[in-house]
């Protein structure tokens, strides 16, 4: 894993499985981003066995197994969905393709588990909202940057143990390193991508919800840019947005392509979280200058001053609870609403966003 590109950036943490060998058997298809090897990680850890995998790339196929030597390759899709023993299909194909490739799963009756952002237009998301509320079945989106960073795990449990009072504001920054010569074109096309508040955005509004306690939101206001990639006109490498929770809480939060080259890690992630008793600051990966490990997090309360370093301490409990609730039809892991609603605020972002023009780049 390497620590200095975010597209391939796949924690591993401690087994711990939920399930018994072959009672949760899972396939892979569509492996265009990197996060599919964090995702089948964390399902592995959990109990779930990866028994083959799919991608029209026999390049990408054969780094994943040589990866995941347990899988093998699949000669089509079809051949994936048709197989009564796989309950569940992890996909990062490219973002824009994503939507359909869930419908057609779950039309072959089985669970989806999709990189973010699952999709990129309302559309979309109208159609995976019906074919769930039909199938029953799961539609689990890959938040990664909170369901598979242990200090953002662990700041979670301080909130629900009452550790800062009600949450009233939460501020989250989202650098990443653009490493654009080693990027496939449609990184850099919002048709397929999203757009940087629909891609990378979906991680920050998806914490915000979940810490925020909130079940909706509203955009107030957004922002993209392009400062420094005018080789690629359509790319976006700013965004910035503010939301306002059902409950009252605020959101502001940044995403970027520029993390500078000296930084020990692809990007300095950081969110800080207000209560009316204290606040929380989490380093996820990194913490400047001082320990180039992540998941450092710093509370302050009534009690005092606390920096908990949570590295291999947490755990990644998302994975299992998933693994359950697609076997037991219950929402533990995290609701079907809370998913979409994730994902439909960050389309809306992106839809209603104002373009700043940059001008030239100064070199």
């Amino acid at each position: 894993m390497s620590k200095n590109d975010g597209m391939n950036y796949a924690p591993k943490g401690n087994v711990s499985k939920v399930v018994q060998e072959g009672e949760f058997i899972f396939a892979a298809i569509g492996l265009d981003h990197g996060h599919i090897y964090g995702m089948c990680n964390g399902l592995i850890e959990a109990g779930g066995e990866l028994v083959a995998v799919y991608d029209p790339d026999p390049q990408k196929v054969e780094g994943f197994l040589h990866t995941f030597p347990q899988a093998v390759a699949a000669a089509s899709e079809e051949e994936i969905l048709q197989d009564p023993a796989i309950k569940l299909v992890a996909g990062a194909s490219i973002p824009s393709m994503r939507g359909d490739l869930g419908l057609r799963v779950l039309d072959y009756g089985k669970h989806y588990f999709v990189d973010k952002p699952a999709f990129t237009t309302i559309e979309q998301l109208e159609k995976a909202k019906a074919k769930t509320a039909e199938t029953g079945l799961k539609w689990g989106i890959y938040y990664s940057e909170r369901l598979h960073v242990e200090g953002a795990v662990f700041a979670g449990q301080l909130i629900e143990e009452g550790a800062i009072g009600r949450v009233i504001q939460v501020i989250g920054t989202g650098p990443h390193r653009a490493n654009p010569t080693s990027r496939p074109d449609w990184f850099f096309d919002p048709e397929y991508y999203g757009g940087i508040l629909c891609d990378i955005g979906s991680h920050q509004i998806e914490q915000f919800l979940h810490y925020a306690g909130a079940k909706d939101a509203k955009v107030l206001h957004s922002k993209v840019a392009n400062y420094n990639f005018k080789e690629y006109p359509k790319f976006e490498d700013f965004g910035d947005a503010t939301l306002v929770a059902d409950n009252g809480a605020t959101f502001y939060f940044r995403v970027d392509w520029f993390t500078p080259d000296g930084l020990g890690t692809w990007g300095d992630g950081r969110v800080t979280i207000l209560g009316t008793e204290g606040y929380i600051e989490v380093r996820k990966y990194i913490d400047i200058a001082r320990d180039s490990s992540g998941d450092h997090v710093y509370l302050v309360n009534k009690e005092g001053e606390k920096h908990f370093e949570c590295k291999g301490k947490v755990g990644y409990p998302f994975f299992g609870q998933f693994i359950l609730d697609c076997l037991h039809e219950t929402e533990n892991a995290m609701t079907q609403e809370h998913a979409f609603k994730a994902a439909e605020l960050c389309i809306d972002a992106q839809v209603k966003a104002i373009k700043v023009e940059t001008g030239e780049t100064v070199k």
